[in-house]
């Protein structure tokens, strides 16, 4: 499921294409395969994206109100309820990454799966 938000949607594919190199250069190949299933939670879920309110409010810039909408809108559908604090510039970045992030991890697995 592609979702109809894109922005900085390639900053946070290349955030993730590094994480990856790195977890292959530290962890190998073999850690990389037995956790496929936790890649997301292991990128976008152990650690924060942006840090600082003045970061992820010049992060999201001109946007904010389609992330919060965004943010908002996914954890309704997902999760009956919106839990982000939507007050907080850092803790919506974040869980925009984190959505964003799910659809990066899943369309990598595709192209394992199409791969192998």
């Amino acid at each position: 499921m592609e979702s109809k938000m894109d922005y900085k949607r390639e900053e946070i594919t290349d955030h993730f294409d590094e994480w990856l190199e790195e977890s292959l250069k530290h962890k190998g190949y073999e850690w990389i395969k037995d956790n496929l299933d936790d890649l997301h939670h292991h990128c976008f879920n152990t650690d924060y994206y942006i840090i600082g309110t003045e970061r992820a409010i010049n992060w999201m810039g001109s946007y904010a109100f389609d992330i919060i909408n965004f943010v908002k809108e996914y954890e309704q559908d997902n999760f009956g309820e919106c839990t982000t604090d939507l007050t907080s510039p850092e803790k919506i970045v974040n869980m925009y990454v984190y959505i964003i992030g799910e659809e990066i991890v899943s369309n990598y697995r595709l192209e394992q799966d199409e791969a192998a």
